[in-house]
């Protein structure tokens, strides 16, 4: 199920798990990526009871997957399941999940993505403009991610870099 479609109640143990890929999602990758997910998520379990969970893909960029844990926490073992059903995505479409070291951000109405040094350099230099929005990849609750996922530069974890 879409997150949008989901039954589950927003609260702030819904947890959330961000992958940011480095660059957007072509049409049929998208398709084949969000087949395989609703596959592995239909049969998601922590110690054999199922997960409530949900994704979706947002800005054609990132891939968000959300578990409701008041119903069922997940355990060590179901994450190392997400991880490995998403190195498989990764490894397939060469996306660049799992490289931490990269900044997202808004330009002029696009989502762009830069290795982490350039985005530094470019913003000290002034070839980034201040009036960049930054995607903040950290956010572990659905609550928190609708309402600080981006934010202006000057709100973000990137405001320390100017």
């Amino acid at each position: 199920m879409k997150i949008e479609e989901s039954s589950i109640v927003e609260t702030n143990d819904y947890r959330v798990i961000i992958y940011p890929a480095s660059r957007p999602f072509e049409t049929k990758e998208a398709k084949a990526i969000t087949e395989k997910l609703f596959d592995f998520l239909a049969t998601w379990a922590a110690h054999g009871k199922p997960l409530d969970s949900s994704f979706k893909i947002e800005k054609n960029q990132f891939i968000v997957v959300c578990v409701d844990e008041e119903k069922e926490m997940a355990s060590g073992c179901s994450i190392d399941a997400l991880g490995k059903i998403m190195r498989e995505i990764d490894e397939q479409y060469q996306l660049g999940l799992f490289d931490r070291m990269k900044a997202s951000f808004v330009h002029n109405g696009e989502v762009k993505t830069l290795k982490l040094q350039e985005f530094k350099s470019q913003l000290r230099s002034g070839e980034l403009p201040k009036d960049i929005q930054v995607f903040d990849f950290s956010k572990n609750t659905y609550l928190d991610f609708l309402s600080h996922f981006v934010l202006p530069l000057e709100k973000s974890w990137a405001a320390g870099i100017v």
